[in-house]
């Protein structure tokens, strides 16, 4: 499938800003499930001052504002051509071993309430059954709701919420299947919706590592596995290491930021 896609973060200042430096993952790779037919990324109002591949091969910008600036418009926008694999990513592997998707993280630890939806794999049968079931699970117990949580929000305090997004499904997720000894990670990305193609932020999903199959996707908002709908942008053990845009400022200027998103065929 053939998605178009085109994404724009506004930030807006009260008064001119002194210094701000946003580090921007916005940039797909061709792999396994998606190939790149083209893709740009532009700043109005600033400049990029370097890109790299972090440690998780992530394309990793480095985005500075004009000084004195009161706006800062970073664009990304392109083609990728999908293909759906019923969710399996497949055994691709990068510099990071799995033991490093099997440890912790502030937005991923694990507690009592974690670990007794992850019990209740072990009687679903085959590994990718219990994920499946450990999905439907969450959701059931953090049904999707905005305005509930917030960036910071930790797995832990979701659950206890009873509410959540994708982020805070994901990092449920994460720290389950850690819980059981499954390698578990972030996905930062794209999904083009059915009924609309204008939303308001991009989307997360988890990957479990599995035996003879690799890393399998499971996106537990939508209940499904990841298809030709999906564009992968980030990985990383949890949200923030896989953030589309993390971002620093001097000075005492006020900040909003607004989002515009367009994914369609």
């Amino acid at each position: 499938m053939l998605l178009s896609i085109r994404h724009e973060t506004r930030y807006s200042y009260s008064h001119p800003v002194e210094y701000a430096l946003q580090k921007v993952r916005l940039t797909p790779r061709s792999d396994a499930v998606q190939t790149v037919v083209e893709w740009t990324l532009h700043a109005d109002g600033g400049k990029a001052e370097a890109g790299y591949r972090d440690h998780y091969g992530n394309q990793t910008d480095l985005i500075s504002a004009n000084p004195g600036t009161t706006e800062l418009i970073i664009r990304a926008e392109g083609q990728i051509n999908t293909k759906d694999t019923a969710g399996v990513f497949g055994q691709v592997y990068g510099r990071a071993p799995l033991w490093h998707f099997q440890r912790e993280t502030p937005q991923t630890t694990c507690n009592p309430a974690i670990r007794d939806l992850a019990a209740g794999m072990a009687e679903a049968g085959d590994r990718l059954t219990e994920l499946h079931a450990l999905s439907a699970s969450v959701l059931e117990a953090v049904p999707y709701e905005t305005g509930a949580t917030q960036v910071g929000t930790t797995a832990a305090e979701a659950l206890a919420t009873g509410k959540g997004v994708c982020q805070d499904h994901a990092h449920i997720f994460i720290a389950a299947a850690r819980s059981a000894g499954i390698p578990a990670r972030y996905v930062s990305g794209y999904l083009m919706m059915d009924d609309r193609a204008d939303q308001d932020a991009s989307h997360a999903w988890a990957e479990a590592h599995i035996d003879r199959l690799g890393w399998v996707g499971f996106d537990v908002s939508n209940g499904i596995s990841p298809d030709e709908r999906y564009v992968r942008i980030a990985i990383g053990r949890d949200g923030a290491e896989a953030a589309p845009i993390y971002g620093l400022r001097h000075g005492t200027a006020d900040e909003s930021m607004i989002v515009s998103l367009q994914v369609q065929q």
